[in-house]
């Protein structure tokens, strides 16, 4: 039996094969876009971290874990046909807002059509906009302005017809900055909205 498995944004193959192979094996696969992800992989007798894309950890039926390595064309070659039914990896996007309010830059307003076209081409096709300040300000004004600028970008997307119910927004305030700053500093990396297209 053959199981595929997603925590957060890692991406593991598990099989659970007959005989002698290893009661379950778990191959730690590339997310893509450079992200670095790793996996613990635990079993009765000890547990291995799988930290760089296409090692193994094979758990024996006695829950002994050991870690190998593999390739590319063996896992296409093995797990095809189950890859080919998995969902597209989440899509990132980052845009930018003015100073003190919801309203995009101009640059940010032309990747809306791009960010709705790949939603559209999705099986599912949701949205999460999340939205972020720099650290001007109080932490409740940003709290606010954070889910103001999340909220304005979901009715533009709604505005242009994709469905409400597959578009979340959230606020994170000036918790998650892009750019690390001192209180008080304007930073307009950190004005922005991360949309995430699974």
């Amino acid at each position: 039996m053959m199981q595929w498995l997603r925590q957060g944004s890692v991406g593991v193959l598990s099989a659970l094969l007959m005989a002698c192979a290893p009661a379950t094996r778990v191959i730690l696969l590339p997310e893509g876009a450079g992200k670095h992800t790793a996996v613990d992989v635990k079993g009765a007798l000890g547990t291995v971290s799988l930290t760089a894309p296409y090692q193994t950890a094979n758990v024996d039926k006695s829950g002994s874990v050991e870690l190998t390595e593999t390739d590319p064309m063996v896992v296409l070659d093995r797990y095809g046909a189950i890859l080919a039914h998995m969902p597209a990896a989440e899509e990132q996007f980052l845009l930018y807002f003015e100073v003190g309010g919801a309203e995009l830059t101009d640059v940010s307003k032309a990747q809306l059509p791009t960010i709705l076209e790949r939603a559209r081409a999705r099986k599912g096709g949701e949205i999460i906009v999340i939205g972020h300040t720099d650290r001007v300000g109080a932490v409740p004004a940003n709290d606010a302005l954070s889910l103001e600028r999340a909220r304005a970008i979901r009715q533009l997307l709604m505005d242009q017809g994709f469905k409400p119910e597959l578009i979340d927004a959230v606020g994170r305030g000036e918790r998650s900055p892009l750019v690390p700053t001192d209180d008080e500093v304007a930073e307009p990396q950190n004005r922005r909205a991360e949309i995430i297209v699974r």
